[in-house]
């Protein structure tokens, strides 16, 4: 009787045991395919599992071959997801629109870095966006942004979430691969030291991933046999790598955000001055810096002290101006505007100090550090935005003159990449101008039903003017003949907004596109609220250089409480009309704006950006 009781006892409490185990609510992807991971419990049997989630006890072995042995309490398996044979009805897209934003992965984001962007909890963006695969973004793919979790979650929370994700793919991924979230300092030549593989191993075990696309926050599969946990990093040897090795050791900063009550302290460094002549320049820069700094105290409440030291153009005074006491406390540096001028000293100030410094409008050629943020957009990738005028199905002429702009035809042919396009040589003759057949007459350019790209490769502001007045007359005298209206675009070079004497009227009859580094129009309503403020305050109507002082101190002055501790990534900043985006080629090299601005000049007199 005793024996029957205890058999009876046991039955009961491995019934309720299997009654009270409920499914595992975390899943994950690897390789592609989805799995639930399961905390093995107490008196749970492969028996109960499989009838837990809906599968066969021998898909649960071939999935977890150590189980043959037996379950562990405490153990993780994985258990392939089997999607529900009736899905949930999917809301209406009324109802996700009033719910959810939309957000379109661009290249090199990382589920990390979006999470960051929005501040929105790693584990809601995984919930909300059950389809994908958070290791594994797709350029282009789309991600649903839940709108009241926004601005909800800090960084130590999504790191945390970010990390747990890691663990449990690590705890079912077996013992030869294992996952690793890419951190500060790591490069594709480090990782592949650290985990005993070659770069191209690396690459191939994480989908053919290429060096510049290896982000901060990322996660990427490396050999499980020499796991981060087991590692120890490696030391450098003496040996040099031509291919990697910079031209000085380049140290890996951690920025700090400072608490939203500290005071900030700002040093800006301008020339201001130079031969005895203030430069009317960088005297409105300064003036639309200050514009900026009352916007961030309006906006934020922050206290943000800022000195202006003039550096002239010369390398000397600068290092006499970090030489001063009081700049020891600066917290972020604005300039100089020279790289030859002084930048490389400042930068290894800023290194010893890990703050960081802004270029504000230089390209930067030979200065590279992990502290500096270039504001002027770089040359890879400038003409992404204009990649529709070199179709296939364009015809492309490129119209020489006299003289050449070397550098804009080498860009342009390389836009091309080896394909057909026609030559014309412009050349002026008085009085000719309409003569047909002449060198000066463009009429054959538009005698035809095509979609034409016009280049204009010539340097000379003469020539310039008249090609232009060349092509709108061109155009005029076609219609005038009752012929079709000719369709074309001159892509334009942005040299010529330096010209002063063409017309520029023809921009708007000759439909051309420009790409440029900044753009401002007056005829909107942030760009009119600042006009007024700076009339107001200067009695002048703002330049280009008051709206990037402008720009300046209202992207990193408040990023100093916030975004400088993730470098600033992922994030897409607009003070006024023209947007910034920063990103590096690699984990220690500059911060670079990669974000150029397409005008584009319409015939009814309007321009539109992009």
């Amino acid at each position: 009787m005793k024996r029957i009781c205890t058999t009876v006892l046991l039955t009961l409490w491995a019934l309720g045991a299997w009654a009270a185990a409920e499914k595992s609510q975390t899943i994950v992807y690897i390789n592609g395919s989805k799995y639930y991971v399961h905390t093995v419990q107490k008196g749970e049997t492969l028996y109960a599992l499989s009838k837990m989630y809906g599968v066969s006890e021998q898909v649960i072995l071939s999935n977890n071959p150590s189980v043959a042995d037996g379950l562990k309490v405490s153990s993780n398996i994985r258990i392939p997801y089997i999607a529900p044979s009736e899905p949930a009805d999917r809301p209406s897209e009324r109802k996700i629109r009033k719910t959810f934003d939309r957000h379109i992965v661009a290249r090199g984001e990382t589920f990390y870095s979006i999470s960051r962007r929005y501040e929105i909890p790693v584990g809601t963006l995984m919930a909300d966006n059950p389809s994908v695969d958070p290791a594994h973004l797709q350029t282009g793919e789309p991600l649903l942004i839940r709108k009241t979790q926004i601005g909800t979650e800090d960084a130590a929370g999504s790191q945390a979430q970010w990390e747990e994700y890691r663990d449990r793919l690590n705890s079912i991924s077996g013992d030869t691969v294992v996952y690793h979230i890419v951190q500060k300092g790591d490069t594709f030549y480090s990782l592949s030291r650290r985990f005993d593989i070659t770069e191209q191993r690396l690459s191939e075990m994480n989908n053919g991933l290429k060096a510049v696309d290896l982000k901060l926050g990322a996660m990427i599969r490396v050999p499980g046999a020499r796991s981060e946990e087991k590692v120890s990093p490696v030391e450098p040897d003496d040996s040099i790598d031509i291919d990697r090795q910079p031209l000085r050791p380049v140290p890996q900063m951690v920025f700090r955000a400072l608490p939203a009550k500290q005071p900030l302290q700002v040093a800006l460094l301008l020339p201001i001055e130079v031969g005895g002549e203030t430069n009317s320049n960088y005297l409105e820069f300064y003036q639309g810096f200050l514009l900026g700094l009352d916007s961030v105290r309006t906006r934020y409440g922050h206290s943000i002290d800022v000195t202006l030291y003039n550096t002239g153009r010369n390398a000397e005074q600068v290092r006499s101006i970090l030489a001063l006491p009081a700049f020891s406390r600066t917290q972020l540096i604005i300039g100089p505007v020279y790289e030859e001028a002084g930048l490389p000293e400042v930068v290894k100030f800023a290194e010893r100090r890990e703050i960081p410094v802004v270029s504000p409008l230089a390209h930067i050629a030979k200065t590279n550090s992990d502290v500096l943020f270039q504001m002027a957009p770089d040359s890879v990738g400038k003409y992404d935005k204009v990649s529709d005028l070199f179709l296939p199905e364009k015809r492309v002429t490129l119209i020489y003159s006299g003289s050449t702009d070397g550098e804009f035809e080498r860009e342009m042919l390389a836009c091309l990449g080896g394909r057909s396009c026609r030559r014309f040589d412009y050349k002026y003759e008085h009085g000719t101008a309409r003569q047909e057949g002449s060198s000066s007459d463009l009429t054959p350019l538009l005698e035809n039903e095509d979609d034409n790209v016009l280049i204009i490769l010539s340097d000379n502001e003469v020539d310039v003017d008249r090609i232009l007045a060349g092509i709108a007359s061109a155009d005029t005298n076609l219609r005038a003949r009752g012929r079709t209206a000719p369709r074309f675009t001159v892509l334009g070079n942005a040299r010529w907004n330096r010209y002063n004497n063409i017309d520029r009227s023809m921009f708007f009859k000759d439909h051309v596109t420009f790409l440029s580094t900044y753009h401002a129009k007056r005829d909107v309503q942030v760009v009119r609220d600042f006009d007024s403020a700076y009339i107001r305050a200067f009695g002048v109507l703002p330049t280009l250089y008051a709206y990037r002082g402008y720009d300046v101190a209202s992207i990193f002055c408040p990023a100093m409480y916030n975004d400088i501790e993730y470098e600033m990534e992922g994030r897409r900043y607009l003070p006024l009309q023209t947007a910034y985006r920063f990103e590096q080629s690699d984990p220690n090299a500059n911060h670079v704006n990669t974000n150029w601005v397409r005008v584009d000049y319409k015939p009814d007199f309007t321009i539109t950006i992009e």
